[in-house]
Protein backbone atom coordinates (compact mmCIF):
# COMPACT_ATOMS: atom_id res chain seq x y z
CA UNK A 1 0.00 0.00 0.00
CA UNK A 2 0.91 3.68 -0.61
CA UNK A 3 3.94 4.57 2.06
CA UNK A 4 2.31 8.29 1.98
CA UNK A 5 2.38 9.70 5.45
CA UNK A 6 -0.47 9.51 7.47
CA UNK A 7 -1.61 11.56 10.54
CA UNK A 8 -4.40 9.03 12.40
CA UNK A 9 -4.26 8.04 15.78
CA UNK A 10 -2.17 4.80 16.22
CA UNK A 11 -4.07 1.44 16.84
CA UNK A 12 -0.75 -0.10 18.85
CA UNK A 13 -2.24 -3.39 18.13
CA UNK A 14 -2.69 -3.17 14.52
CA UNK A 15 1.60 -2.23 14.17
CA UNK A 16 3.68 -4.75 12.70
CA UNK A 17 6.91 -2.35 12.45
CA UNK A 18 8.53 0.70 11.90
CA UNK A 19 8.66 1.73 8.33
CA UNK A 20 12.81 2.70 9.14
CA UNK A 21 12.78 -1.11 10.19
CA UNK A 22 12.01 -2.03 6.80
CA UNK A 23 15.42 -2.05 4.03
CA UNK A 24 14.32 -0.29 0.69
CA UNK A 25 14.12 -3.09 -0.88
CA UNK A 26 13.52 -5.43 2.18
CA UNK A 27 11.25 -7.76 3.86
CA UNK A 28 10.01 -8.54 7.44
CA UNK A 29 8.44 -11.07 8.99
CA UNK A 30 5.56 -11.36 10.77
CA UNK A 31 3.00 -13.08 13.30
CA UNK A 32 -0.56 -12.14 13.87
CA UNK A 33 -2.72 -13.64 16.60
CA UNK A 34 -2.38 -16.06 19.54
CA UNK A 35 -3.46 -19.92 20.55
CA UNK A 36 -3.33 -22.55 18.15
CA UNK A 37 -3.80 -20.24 14.63
CA UNK A 38 -1.55 -17.33 14.29
CA UNK A 39 -1.51 -15.96 11.01
CA UNK A 40 2.51 -15.83 9.87
CA UNK A 41 2.82 -13.25 6.96
CA UNK A 42 5.52 -10.87 5.77
CA UNK A 43 5.87 -7.25 4.70
CA UNK A 44 7.91 -5.89 1.53
CA UNK A 45 9.11 -2.67 0.59
CA UNK A 46 10.08 -1.12 -2.17
CA UNK A 47 10.45 2.25 -2.49
CA UNK A 48 7.54 4.24 -0.48
CA UNK A 49 5.11 1.20 -1.33
CA UNK A 50 4.64 -1.78 1.80
CA UNK A 51 3.13 -4.96 0.53
CA UNK A 52 2.03 -7.58 2.97
CA UNK A 53 1.35 -11.34 1.88
CA UNK A 54 0.73 -14.46 4.08
CA UNK A 55 3.21 -16.28 4.43
CA UNK A 56 2.44 -19.79 2.37
CA UNK A 57 3.90 -21.12 -1.14
CA UNK A 58 0.68 -21.29 -3.07
CA UNK A 59 2.28 -24.76 -4.46
CA UNK A 60 3.67 -26.47 -1.42
CA UNK A 61 2.09 -24.31 1.55
CA UNK A 62 4.78 -23.90 3.48
CA UNK A 63 6.57 -20.64 4.38
CA UNK A 64 8.65 -18.85 1.49
CA UNK A 65 11.37 -18.36 3.74
CA UNK A 66 13.73 -20.23 5.50
CA UNK A 67 15.62 -18.22 7.23
CA UNK A 68 14.01 -15.11 9.34
CA UNK A 69 13.37 -12.08 6.97
CA UNK A 70 14.72 -13.64 3.68
CA UNK A 71 12.32 -13.35 1.00
CA UNK A 72 13.83 -11.41 -1.53
CA UNK A 73 16.23 -12.51 -4.50
CA UNK A 74 19.39 -11.00 -4.16
CA UNK A 75 19.29 -8.41 -6.59
CA UNK A 76 16.01 -7.43 -4.09
CA UNK A 77 13.65 -7.33 -7.59
CA UNK A 78 11.34 -10.45 -7.02
CA UNK A 79 9.97 -12.00 -4.03
CA UNK A 80 11.45 -15.96 -3.76
CA UNK A 81 10.54 -19.17 -2.66
CA UNK A 82 13.26 -20.65 -1.12
CA UNK A 83 12.28 -24.48 -1.07
CA UNK A 84 11.19 -24.60 -4.59
CA UNK A 85 12.74 -21.29 -6.11
CA UNK A 86 9.00 -19.75 -7.26
CA UNK A 87 9.61 -16.21 -8.10
CA UNK A 88 6.65 -13.51 -7.53
CA UNK A 89 6.20 -9.75 -8.38
CA UNK A 90 6.83 -8.07 -5.09
CA UNK A 91 3.74 -5.39 -5.95
CA UNK A 92 1.02 -8.15 -7.16
CA UNK A 93 2.28 -11.55 -5.45
CA UNK A 94 1.94 -13.12 -8.85
CA UNK A 95 4.05 -16.10 -9.81
CA UNK A 96 5.79 -15.20 -12.90
CA UNK A 97 8.04 -18.35 -12.42
CA UNK A 98 8.54 -21.65 -11.17
CA UNK A 99 6.22 -24.59 -10.26
CA UNK A 100 2.88 -22.29 -9.13
CA UNK A 101 3.65 -20.07 -12.07
CA UNK A 102 0.43 -17.85 -12.62
CA UNK A 103 -0.54 -18.45 -8.80
CA UNK A 104 -0.47 -15.30 -5.99
CA UNK A 105 0.42 -14.79 -2.89
CA UNK A 106 -2.38 -13.71 -0.17
CA UNK A 107 -2.45 -10.40 0.43
CA UNK A 108 -2.44 -8.64 3.69
CA UNK A 109 -3.66 -5.26 3.93
CA UNK A 110 -1.34 -3.06 5.44
CA UNK A 111 -0.82 0.82 5.38
CA UNK A 112 1.47 3.13 6.75
CA UNK A 113 0.68 5.04 9.36
CA UNK A 114 2.81 7.56 11.53
CA UNK A 115 5.81 6.36 10.43
CA UNK A 116 4.53 2.61 11.24
CA UNK A 117 3.46 -0.18 9.19
CA UNK A 118 -0.01 -1.48 10.38
CA UNK A 119 -2.39 -4.11 9.20
CA UNK A 120 -5.02 -2.09 7.85
CA UNK A 121 -8.66 -1.40 10.09
CA UNK A 122 -10.72 -3.77 7.54
CA UNK A 123 -8.31 -6.54 8.32
CA UNK A 124 -10.30 -9.45 9.38
CA UNK A 125 -7.51 -12.75 10.49
CA UNK A 126 -10.81 -15.57 10.75
CA UNK A 127 -10.94 -15.19 6.71
CA UNK A 128 -7.87 -16.17 6.35
CA UNK A 129 -7.58 -19.94 8.75
CA UNK A 130 -8.21 -21.83 5.37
Amino acid sequence: MSGSEDRRELDLERVLCALTELDDPGARAFTVGRGDWPLSGFLVRRGREVHGYVNRCPHAGHPLNLRPHEFLTSDGSLLLCNSHGALFEISTGLCVDGPCAGARLRRIPVEVVNGYVVIAADFRAEAFAD
